[in-house]
């Protein structure tokens, strides 16, 4: 699968750079995943096929939680990153803002 080449061989890859392309990579397959099963669900007029698509997407939901949680305990700059914006209220761009040390929206700059 063209998803899985790696970009160097992989006798110069750390093991941490490999286990972590191997969780991106299957974080990405199972985004995918989400997006065709519902894209299909709601092109479909069979309810009970729709009612199994559902079904299938949310478990591909629940496998790339999965892997973004394998990715958050191993990786310091991810967890950082997903401590900032997860689960919080504040809208996401004025986040970034803050945690960037940048103006906050709709404030003056000057130049």
């Amino acid at each position: 699968m063209s998803s899985e080449e790696l970009h160097v061989p992989r006798e110069l890859l750390s093991q941490e750079a490999r286990l972590l392309h191997y969780a991106i990579t299957s974080l990405k397959e199972e985004l995918d995943a989400v997006d065709w099963y519902r894209q299909r669900a709601d092109d479909c007029e069979d309810s009970e096929l729709k009612e199994i698509l559902l079904h299938n997407m949310r478990e591909e939901m629940e496998h790339a939680s999965m892997a973004l949680e394998w990715i958050r305990r191993r990786n310091a700059d991810f967890a950082g990153h997903l401590k900032t914006y997860l689960f919080t209220e504040a809208p996401i761009v004025s986040i970034e803002r803050s945690d960037a040390g940048g103006p906050e929206p709709g404030s003056a700059t000057r130049e």
